[in-house]
């Protein structure tokens, strides 16, 4: 048996932009709209709030999801604020983890007037899209916020590929 100095399991041909975005982390947010036919859904952490009149959400997502289809044809959609309860439900939107009866069968979601908001995800918006581009290998999507709520729920956080429990106050 030989002793190495290295990481076992480190990808030897890893990508250090991946290795970044992952030291940086987020919170993590479930993207959701009615698509034609169906809703669609994808998990994301790579979100910014931009203040003003109106105020803007950014994210970057999947070209190739079928969230992005439905957010171009529907041209809305809520964004909610997942908590450490929603984290095998993030990994689902994330099409890391098995949705048995599809993805929106993992857990109540409630109408609203942008598509299906998770029922007791307590922080979420309702936004509309504004413009659509791809940069790099995403697709930069801007949002005009039209409805916002904010609850007590601390945010979920994602870094280095892990979930990250909320530190007690």
């Amino acid at each position: 048996m030989t002793i190495h100095s290295e990481h076992p399991f480190r990808d030897p041909s890893s990508d250090p932009v991946r290795q970044l975005r992952g030291r940086l982390g987020g919170a993590v947010t479930l993207w959701t709209s009615d698509g034609p036919g169906r809703p669609a859904g994808l998990t994301v952490s790579s979100v910014m709030v931009a203040n003003g009149e109106p105020a803007h959400v950014v994210g970057l997502i999947d070209p190739d999801s079928d969230l992005a289809d439905a957010l171009q044809s529907s041209s809305r959609a809520v964004v909610q604020l997942l908590a450490w309860r929603h984290r095998d439900l993030a990994e689902v939107f994330a099409d890391t983890a098995p949705a048995p009866g599809g993805k929106f069968a993992q857990s109540p979601f409630s109408a609203t007037d942008w598509g299906p908001r998770l029922a007791d995800a307590t922080s979420w918006a309702g936004v509309s899209l504004v413009d659509a581009r791809e940069i790099g290998w995403s697709l930069l999507v801007t949002c005009r916020l039209e409805h916002v709520e904010v609850g007590d729920d601390e945010p979920l956080v994602h870094r280095r590929g892990r979930y990250q429990r909320p530190q007690p106050q």
